[in-house]
């Protein structure tokens, strides 16, 4: 009973910051590369940030600078930091956990929106 459960979206002016956070049980979460995509509407989905087992990140160049991933394997969440939100960030925030090099484990929450708007 894998679950990845989003928390923290919601309504914000542009210019303005969000913290998402994802809590996820049911796996071995420091094995686990753990990433936040987002869709947009009308959009496919798309990958915002990753961070691996070690803590190194990755970010899409449309929020570098702007998000900040981190993690507490010790908690088991993941966290993604939102500064100077645009309008263009609006979009359903998915969290996944990825089991490097595995095609069997691979697991996604059921999304929070987040609404940049004026």
């Amino acid at each position: 009973q894998v679950q990845l459960v989003e928390s923290g979206g919601g309504l914000v002016q542009p210019g303005g910051s969000l913290r998402l956070s994802c809590a996820a049980s049911g796996i071995i979460f420091s094995r686990y590369v753990m990433g936040w995509y987002r869709q947009a509407p009308g959009k496919q989905r798309e990958l915002v940030a990753t961070i691996t087992s070690g803590g190194n990140t990755n970010y899409a160049d449309s929020v570098k600078g702007r998000f900040t991933i981190s993690r507490d394997n010790a908690k088991n969440t993941v966290s993604l930091r939102m500064n100077s939100l645009k309008p263009e960030d609006t979009a359903v925030y998915y969290c996944n956990a990825d089991y490097p090099r595995s095609t069997n484990n691979n697991y996604w929450g059921q999304g929070t929106q987040v609404t940049v708007s004026s």
